[in-house]
């Protein structure tokens, strides 16, 4: 890719992970992006973007509907084509991954 490819693919994972800042576990009033449940986000040069992410737990009651949730946010995105959400439990999610911010709204600070 060349530069300016590389400059709009940068765009659209920010413009992704912004979108993650909206999107909130239901047990705890903190978005996913803060909790640190987005691994990875990435955009080919067709405008694939995927994106990995864990849950809080895996038996976690919005399994099924949070990762649809996710990948819906993801194709609003002006720009994206398509999307494909992995949900991995390697890493495990600990309250390390948690933003500053999200450690202080919950009391951990």
């Amino acid at each position: 890719m060349g530069k300016k490819e590389d400059i709009e693919r940068e765009m659209l994972i920010d413009a992704i992970n912004h979108k993650m800042k909206f999107i909130y576990d239901p047990e705890i009033p903190v978005s996913i992006y803060d909790l640190g449940m987005i691994y990875e986000v990435d955009v080919d040069e067709q405008a694939h973007a995927k994106v990995v992410m864990t849950l809080t737990a895996p038996n976690c009651p919005v399994a099924e509907s949070l990762p649809e949730q996710v990948k819906e946010s993801v194709l609003s995105v002006p720009g994206i084509r398509s999307a494909t959400v992995e949900v991995t439990f390697d890493p495990p999610w600990s309250q390390d991954m948690m933003s500053e911010e999200a450690k202080l709204e919950l009391g951990f600070l």
